[in-house]
């Protein structure tokens, strides 16, 4: 008998990749994939667990499947993932609707544990040292044909304070430069127009395996024929130098975007978290991009309400934010995540603070967003098509200047029939709800 098997992730694209060699597993083992839970004998929830609005994403979904045993044909639910890695035994103890929890380190034997969880009927949980998570393999990959995530490492080694990820997911780990560009040659011979490195911090790639660096993996994967679009994200500041910076001017291929986690501007709060650059720094590094490359696009996170931001040091952020005007920001309140060192400071600040601060710099940030929207209209974009919306009767995509699930679309009009991954000049006319809307040339 074939089984079933269908698989909710969560989170980040680096969680979406393990999901996707995990189902590749499945698929190769002979199971059969379906994207209906309520027609699956076995779900998986990839969860995430970097936060705690993360954490209560993944238990309510957990918890929304785990009613299909009642009501569907349900026999397994499987949680995988940073808060299988994070909690284990707990969450058999906890939630007695969950089957098997699989540690990230187990990844690997997935059909193995799934198969023996199905022959002999008993909760399973198993996890492995985290470092034997697969850096690669075969993928069953779930995002449009036009585009795919690459991930370049593992892990992280930068210990910021208030994050989890070194204690779920381990020591920085690099994938070899000729693994990662023969699965990017395989994904452009699949059709992916756009590639997107991922990393905890791609910056740091090659630091651990060798002499090469991001700038080598970068110039080898733009020779690669069929990838138009190459884009970074999850680039630390203290590494993006001069040689990057010029890497990413000189190859047309790789998109004039950057995305560069910031998460404060004040230099105690940086220390506290114990981030590796300035105020200073940071100024210095958005004005060198602007200057070497004046169509760059940059995309930063900000952390509000981390212990000991004084009101002081908030409304130096505000003008921080209002001064460098970022194109694209996302604000999140601090989380305080158990087993950190942050978690233990004095001067923590209450929820009502962090999300009032955090409701503030997003209410600027959109200020600031439809200023520079406004100075886009009448200008012309190249726009991957991604879809048609039938409400509204208008086809949509992203220009270089959009990162998928994060940046919004452009809307826009056309006369003809468009294939999703098709380039489309769009002329900008107008902003609607926020989001830029144009008519294609």
């Amino acid at each position: 008998m074939a089984y079933t098997v269908s698989l909710a992730s969560l989170g980040c694209s680096k969680n979406q990749i393990d999901a996707e060699i995990m189902l590749a597993k499945l698929a190769l083992a002979g199971f059969e994939y379906t994207a209906e839970e309520d027609e699956a004998d076995i779900v998986i929830v990839n969860t995430c667990a970097f936060i705690e609005d993360a954490k209560t994403e993944s238990i309510d979904v957990i918890l929304d499947i785990a009613r299909l045993k009642q009501e569907g044909k349900l026999k397994l639910l499987v949680v995988t993932g940073c808060m299988a890695e994070r909690y284990r035994e707990q969450i058999l103890n906890e939630m007695p609707e969950v089957d098997v929890v699989v540690g990230i380190g187990s990844n690997a034997d997935i059909v193995k544990i799934i198969t023996k969880a199905l022959e002999d009927g008993k909760r399973v949980c198993k996890y492995d040292d985290k470092q034997l998570l697969p850096l690669s393999g075969p993928r069953f990959i779930a995002t449009p044909h036009y585009m795919a995530y690459i991930k370049i490492a593992e892990g992280c080694d930068n210990r910021c304070t208030y994050c989890a990820i070194p204690g779920i997911r381990g020591r920085y780990r690099s994938r070899t430069m000729d693994d990662i560009v023969g699965e990017a040659e395989m994904l452009a011979r699949r059709g992916v127009k756009e590639l997107i490195l991922i990393a905890q911090d791609t910056t740091r790639w090659g630091e651990d395996i060798g002499n090469e660096r991001l700038t080598d993996l970068l110039e080898r994967l733009c020779k690669i024929e069929g990838i138009k679009w190459l884009r970074i994200l999850y680039a630390y500041p203290e590494r993006v130098d001069d040689r990057l910076i010029s890497v990413i001017r000189d190859n047309p291929k790789i998109v004039k975007y950057i995305d560069i986690p910031l998460q404060h501007s004040e230099d105690k709060i940086l220390r506290r978290m114990n981030r590796r650059i300035t105020k200073d720094g940071i100024i210095s590094l958005v004005h060198k991009l602007r200057q070497e490359i004046p169509e760059i696009v940059l995309r930063t996170t900000i952390l509000t309400g981390f212990p000991g931001e004084t009101e002081e040091d908030f409304e130096n952020l505000l003008s921080f934010v209002k001064e460098m005007r970022f194109e694209k920001l996302g604000c999140f309140a601090y989380s305080q995540e158990e087993g950190t060192p942050a978690a233990e400071f004095d001067n923590q600040i209450d929820e009502d603070t962090k999300k009032c601060r955090q409701e503030r710099v997003m209410q600027l940030q959109q200020e600031i967003s439809d200023e520079i929207n406004e100075a886009l209209i009448g200008q012309t974009r190249e726009v991957l098509a991604e879809g048609y919306d039938v409400y509204i009767r208008m086809w949509y995509g992203r220009s270089a200047a959009e990162a998928p699930e994060v940046d919004g679309k452009i809307f826009f009009t056309s006369d003809k029939e468009i294939e999703p991954g098709e380039f489309i000049k769009v002329k900008l006319i107008d902003i609607a709800d926020g989001e830029l809307v144009g008519e294609a040339l």
